[in-house]
Parts: C-alpha cells; structure tokens; sequence
C-alpha cells in the first residue's frame, strides 16, 4: 500500500484590516480567467527554463541601417523572432508539439501558428498569428500592430487566441535579464524576452568589445522536451537572427 500525498494546507484567511487600513478590489473577469489558466499549466506542467543570451550586434547594425534607408518600412526585433521561432520550429519539431491530456500520445503539428502575449489593462491575452512561415516580415509586422492594438482596446474572441504552436513573451520595453514564462498549455514551451544589454566581451585577441545581447528565457515541457535539446533550440534562434533577411 503506498502512501497518499499529504493534502494541501488551505488557503489562510485573515482579516488585514486588523493591522491598517486596506481596500479591496475584486479581479476582473479576464484576471479571474488567466489566473485560473495559470495555476492549472503550473501544476499540470514540469517546467524547466534554460537562459541564454543572444549576442545580435550585427542584427541590430543592419537593423539599424535598413531603418535608416527605408523609413517608411521600419523593422522591429520582435517580426523577427517569430521568423526565428519558426525556423528553431522546423529544425526541431518536438517543440511544435502537443501532448494529450493523459500523457500517452504526441501531436506533431505542421503548421506555425505563433502566440505574443500581450500585456492588456485588465490582466493577459495571447493573440495567435497564423501561418508565419508563409507570411512575409511586413505582413507580420501588421499583423502585430493591428491584434496588439485590437487587444488593448477592444478585446479578443477565442478564436483569435487559439490554435497556437508557441508563444513569445516580451519585457524588453521594461527590462529585466531573464524570467520563468508560464507555459501556455497545450503547448510544450514558450519564449521569454528581456531587453537587449550592452556588454563587454574579449574579441579573439583578448581585447573587450561592446556588444549587444539579447537575454532569452525558455520554458519547455520536460516530459516533451530534453535540456539539450532547449539549448540547441535557443542556439538556433540565435543563429537565424545572426544571419536574419531584412527584405
């Protein structure tokens, strides 16, 4: 006979005012939701999370320059990370993945269908780009713009935020050097972004040299994925902003 789990201690309840004055204020019905989605991919999931940084000095001086000669189609990092998650989607296709509620099959999906998240007034929706390997870096840029601000604003059906194969979850506009995202089940992982840092590394010679690099954080499912293959995976992404197509 094994032994049961202990249960889980309840929740403590405590009147706060006893110690100052407070206020309550009720969570909205999109934090109700997302907090509950939270807590059951928290639970239901084994995360690990591999941190890595992505050196993109010369992404960002030909980013730069290609601004500086087409003003009028300005390229941001982030149409450009959904290209590289696509290209690390292809390389390995266990990360394109879903698997079943009782662990016991895997849904290797062809298609690339990429969620942002995006930070809202009232919590945290994921709006999902469909078919990103098919669409050009102008189109997707478009995309962005036009369901972050839909997001914001109006709000999103289910449908708009379904059917994703792998989410990015941005604080570069903030900062931070590295974080744990939450996987956003049924997916089996997800890619957090900080801001790009300056830092001074020896060049061949020994000498330090400025550059610029992106701390990216990855979230994987470790009944699907391995540690090496969650470095592989980020080394590939790295690669693919390295030698990125600006056109």
């Amino acid at each position: 006979m094994t032994d049961k789990p202990a249960a889980m201690l309840p929740w403590p309840s405590e009147d706060f005012s006893r110690y100052g004055e407070i206020e309550v204020r009720l969570l909205s019905r999109t934090q109700s939701h997302v907090a509950r989605v939270m807590h059951r991919n928290w639970v239901s999931i084994p995360h690990v999370t591999h941190h890595d940084d992505a050196d993109i000095t010369g992404f960002e001086q030909r980013r730069k320059e290609w601004n500086t000669v087409h003003p009028d189609k300005r390229r941001t990092l982030l149409p450009a990370l959904i290209k590289a998650s696509v290209a690390a989607l292809q390389r390995y296709p266990q990360f394109n993945s879903s698997l079943s509620a009782d662990a016991t099959s895997l849904s290797l999906k062809k298609y690339y269908h990429i969620g942002i998240a995006v930070d809202v007034p009232n919590g945290l929706l994921v709006p999902v780009i469909r078919d990103c390997d098919s669409k050009t870096i102008d189109e997707i840029s478009a995309e962005i713009a036009h369901i972050s601000e839909k997001a914001r604003t109006r709000g999103l059906s289910m449908a708009e935020m379904s059917g994703g194969c792998f989410t990015l979850s941005s604080l570069g506009h903030i900062g931070g050097t590295g974080f744990t995202p939450v996987i956003n089940a049924p997916e089996v992982a997800i890619l957090g972004i900080c801001r790009t840092q300056g830092r001074f590394l020896p060049d061949s010679a020994g000498l330090p040299v400025l550059r610029q690099l992106l701390p990216l954080s990855l979230s994987y499912d470790h009944r699907v994925i391995n540690g090496a293959d969650a470095a592989r995976f980020l080394c590939a992404m790295a690669e693919s902003l390295e030698s990125f197509d600006f056109e």
